[in-house]
């Protein structure tokens, strides 16, 4: 029973929010969103309504932003970089509503980094000098003689993989010269397997073709 009087309390405390929700006015609520104290839009700013089931909208590229709500919602800004902010939309005449939005850069200070051991540098001195006396002078042309010269290919070509058009190119030309060689064995085969060539020999010997009076000079 008493289960019965919670649920029934429940549903009637439900029905009293929804139609005090649907007494509240409705806006078209719109505005730029910028960075406090610098005339810049933030960019994709996310927008959520706590107010009304955190409806979760997406301000443009230009800090732009455009949705219906309820006078009296509040809404919530937040963006990497930047401090979360809330804005309540106020009463208004008209059915639309435009705001100005100023959101807070979050300033997060690093560490100071000092010169020196572990550094290869003994003392700031020394890096000073160092980095004097780097060569940035190169322009495009320069940089790319550099690039395409025979020690940086041939160091290259040691480290580097051959990609899947070069395997294939030297298969290709692997196979050519297998073929080639096939063919030359053919053309110019052993003579100690041709049967031919054996006949031809016995019938020299016999005529004595290679006797030793023909030989002397």
């Amino acid at each position: 029973m008493r289960s019965r009087k919670v649920i029934f309390l429940f549903l009637i405390f439900c029905v009293c929010s929804s139609a005090f929700a649907q007494q509240k006015k409705l806006v078209q609520f719109s505005g730029l969103i910028y960075a406090q104290g610098i005339d810049i839009t933030v960019p994709y700013v996310t927008v959520r309504n706590t107010s009304y089931g955190d409806q979760t909208f997406s301000a443009t590229h230009e800090g732009y932003f455009s949705f219906v709500a309820h006078v009296g919602d509040t809404i919530s800004f937040s963006s990497v970089g930047y401090e979360t902010l809330t804005f309540v939309i106020p009463e208004t005449n008209s059915d639309k509503y435009t705001a100005h939005i100023e959101m807070k850069s979050m300033v997060t200070e690093l560490p100071a980094v000092t010169v020196g051991p572990p550094f290869p540098y003994a003392s700031i001195e020394e890096f000073t000098i160092a980095f004097l006396a780097l060569n940035l002078n190169d322009d495009d042309i320069m940089m790319a003689k550099k690039n395409l010269s025979q020690q940086a290919l041939s160091t290259l070509a040691l480290i580097m993989p051959r990609s899947a058009e070069e395997i294939q190119s030297q298969t290709n030309v692997q196979r050519h010269i297998n073929l080639s060689n096939k063919a030359i064995n053919q053309n110019f085969a052993n003579p100690l397997l041709n049967p031919f060539a054996w006949g031809a020999l016995i019938d020299q010997i016999k005529r004595g073709d290679y006797s030793r009076e023909k030989l002397k000079y």
